[in-house]
């Protein structure tokens, strides 16, 4: 159902059935890591102007791994992460 690299990926589907009898399947819910429980690759500078996608397009080699960054760095709000300039960013592990 999900590429490899997505944060959905490991999650396990379960179905409901709803009132009318149509059977929808989910994902079930996913769990945040603590931070400090993740290996950290490196802490990295946010550019002045720079996007989350391209911070991580240039720390992790891969736009659509922006999560993994949200995640070590305890964050609900992936804007917050790139509000300030020169910011150091947790960049974990990419872990399998």
């Amino acid at each position: 159902m999900f590429d490899h690299t997505s944060r959905y990926y490991r999650l396990e589907t379960a179905t409901m059935t709803r009132p009318d009898g149509a059977t929808v399947a989910y994902v079930r819910r996913r769990f945040l890591p603590q931070a400090e429980d993740l290996p950290l690759l490196a802490e990295v500078a946010v550019n002045q102007g720079e996007r989350l996608d391209l911070f991580t397009a240039r720390t992790l080699g891969d736009p659509l791994q922006f999560w993994r960054v949200c995640d070590a760095n305890n964050a609900m709000n992936p804007l917050e992460l790139i509000d300030r300039p020169g910011r150091l960013l947790r960049v974990p592990f990419p872990q399998p």
